[in-house]
């Protein structure tokens, strides 16, 4: 089984450098071989040959002489995330076709390939190629062969190294319960078990809470000139800030994702399309800070991690136009009807009730 850790690193200035030189090789590399391969495609488009005519980074290197300064593996790997990106999008066409990498707006990092030992931790260090030992701080252990290992660099330039690891499968006790999962925006989820518990998880609101000194720091830094050190300041505190978001929601995420693996054999989620849903200008804002896509790709793969069964149920399921009690399917409610009634009776919160018909579903 794969498994990936991912640790701090806390470089020197010289590490830094060779850090950042490298994700700068790696997206020239990248996209001298996306712009080659455009022209060979425009030049030869039934060519049954164009495959050997295909770029590499070893024929970049005479031409540009800084390439040979940084891990020839990073530019291997450049090349197969490229080849890889082709492939998504002749499978499927709506990913969309390989784009340039931009120094501003992609992730900073790159990956490189464990031979014979190149990658390797000791006494809080970790074992870089062509860099050395970096120092690192490991806050938690683990056993396997190390496959590879991703280096990456935050906008305020912290470094991090993601530690892809071979080991092997773990025994995980069966749970006990079931839980059906209604995700919202009034509470971000309601979950009822097959003890009939219901639970209304608070939506935290990370960027709603923050969105003041957001507005200060970004007023900050549309005043500062362009180019200067002071822009660069400004840019900083309004990096950190969006940061310290981003940590919150991704700690409230894996709390709340892991609490609710360990707790239960199966778990039924319903399927929202978010990005169909945020074209409402009104609540767009709301979803993107719920985050409900990142918290069940969290459940599916932890589910796989610990033996768990994760049920998707079809988007098209009227969860909350189902009654419960009776299983008659009513009118569509609008959004601002929490309560309604079923003809055989029965007195419905939306949202317990739409929980409860997504438990049915792993039976």
């Amino acid at each position: 089984m794969l498994k990936a850790y991912k640790f701090r690193l806390y470089p020197t200035k010289f590490q830094q450098e060779y850090f950042v030189k490298t994700f700068g090789c790696v997206r020239f590399v990248y996209n001298k071989m996306l712009e080659e391969r455009i022209r060979l495609y425009k030049e030869s488009k039934l060519d049954p040959d164009v495959k050997q005519k295909l770029p590499t980074p070893a024929k970049y290197k005479p031409e540009f002489p800084f390439l040979k300064e940084v891990d020839s593996l990073s530019l291997a790997n450049a090349q197969m995330d490229l080849n890889k990106a082709y492939q998504n999008f002749f499978r499927d066409k709506s990913v969309g076709f390989p784009k340039f990498k931009s120094k501003h707006n992609d992730r900073a990092s790159y990956t490189t390939n464990n031979l014979k030992g190149s990658i390797r931790i000791e006494a809080c260090q970790v074992k870089l190629p062509k860099i050395g030992f970096v120092k690192l701080k490991q806050h938690r252990p683990f056993t396997g062969v190390i496959k590879s290992a991703t280096i990456s660099m935050t906008r305020t330039r912290k470094f991090f190294i993601s530690i892809l690891v071979d080991q092997a499968e773990e025994q995980w006790i069966p749970a006990k319960h079931k839980v059906g999962i209604d995700l919202g925006l009034e509470h971000f989820a309601i979950l009822t078990n097959d003890k009939h518990f219901s639970e209304k998880v608070a939506n935290p609101r990370f960027l709603r809470k923050s969105e003041d000194k957001i507005k200060k720091a970004q007023r900050g830094l549309s005043r500062k000139k362009i180019g200067s050190k002071n822009r660069e300041k400004a840019r900083m505190i309004l990096s950190k800030k969006h940061e310290k978001i981003a940590n919150q929601r991704q700690d409230f995420l894996h709390k709340l994702s892991k609490r609710i693996v360990d707790d239960n054999q199966v778990i039924v989620v319903e399927t929202l399309k978010s990005k169909n849903m945020m074209k409402n200008h009104k609540i767009a804002k709301s979803i993107g800070d719920v985050s409900w896509y990142e918290f069940v790709r969290q459940l599916a793969y932890k589910c796989k991690f610990y033996g768990r069964t994760l049920i998707k149920a079809d988007q098209l399921y009227a969860s909350t136009q189902i009654c419960s009690s009776c299983g008659i399917k009513s009118e569509k409610k609008a959004m601002d009807v929490r309560e309604w009634s079923c003809i055989c009776g029965a007195l419905h919160d939306r949202d317990i009730n739409a929980s409860i018909n997504l438990l049915m579903l792993a039976y």
